[in-house]
């Protein structure tokens, strides 16, 4: 039996795509496969994904980002075009119908704003729809609040509708007591609430093609933390452990913060 009720999913781009930016298609077919039966299970699931500059720079042969503002823009502006569609492909095989949300930090910030953004997502879950969400890159400059990083989106997005578990598929398998891509004698931390243990573990920046890394998990945890929401990071690469994560079972790192409801 599912434990959760109202679940969001961050999908990391390293999760999505291979290292120069192509979509990993056979994993995404996977993913939305196990969450297309989730929410037919009655969990009611959002989607933050990632990808859409690492899609944009694979579709335009690009092996770098620029750094150019207007360029990664417009890089963006094809990912998410391209990101969408194949969502909204695959999600209809399993008649599950998504819908595209881009926010700013702006609308987070702003109390009126944000009360239509939840309205929305209401209204979309009520629907039966699966949101699909993601940082409006087109736009964010620095006129606008920038978010930063789907980490901390993905917790917004929770706060913003009352989720009870927050998933963080990356391409990591969760807290490790050291880094793994430099020492082999790193152990997992399968669970652990104590954020300020979490944060010394922290080795900085992830993947090439991401924006976050370690450390802005664990701010992401904080606001899950406050919200009594249950986070879990888990390792992107095998989407069928979801199954454990919606139904309680061990994976990757939980950060157990559902009893504070």
């Amino acid at each position: 039996m599912n434990k959760y009720n109202r679940i969001v999913v961050k999908i990391g781009s390293s999760t999505l795509t291979y290292p120069n930016g192509a979509l990993n298609l056979r994993r995404m077919d996977k993913i939305v496969e196990v969450l297309a039966d989730i929410k037919n299970s009655g969990v009611q699931t959002v989607v933050v994904s990632s990808g859409a500059q690492a899609v944009g720079l694979g579709k335009l042969g690009f092996k770098e980002k620029p750094k150019e503002i207007s360029a990664k823009q417009a890089i963006a502006a094809v990912g998410q075009c391209e990101l969408m569609y194949i969502y909204d492909k695959l999600f209809s095989e399993y008649n599950h119908t998504v819908a595209q949300v881009l926010l700013t930090g702006d609308d987070i910030a702003d109390g009126k704003r944000r009360g239509f953004v939840e309205n929305t997502l209401f209204k979309l879950l009520d629907f039966g729809c699966i949101p699909i969400i993601n940082e409006n890159d087109t736009v964010a400059v620095d006129e606008i609040v920038s978010i930063g990083d789907n980490d901390t989106l993905s917790a917004i997005v929770s706060q913003l509708i009352g989720a009870d578990l927050l998933v963080l598929m990356s391409d990591i398998e969760g807290l490790f007591d050291g880094n793994p891509r430099r020492s082999p004698d790193a152990k997992l931390i399968p669970v652990i609430d104590d954020l300020d243990l979490a944060a010394s573990y922290c080795q900085g920046a992830g993947s090439a093609l991401g924006t976050g890394g370690m450390d802005t998990k664990i701010g992401a945890a904080k606001i899950a933390r406050d919200i009594g929401a249950d986070m879990i990071i888990m390792d992107g690469s095998r989407p069928e452990k979801l199954y454990d994560a919606v139904e309680g079972r061990p994976c990757g790192t939980l950060f157990p913060f559902g009893n504070s409801r």
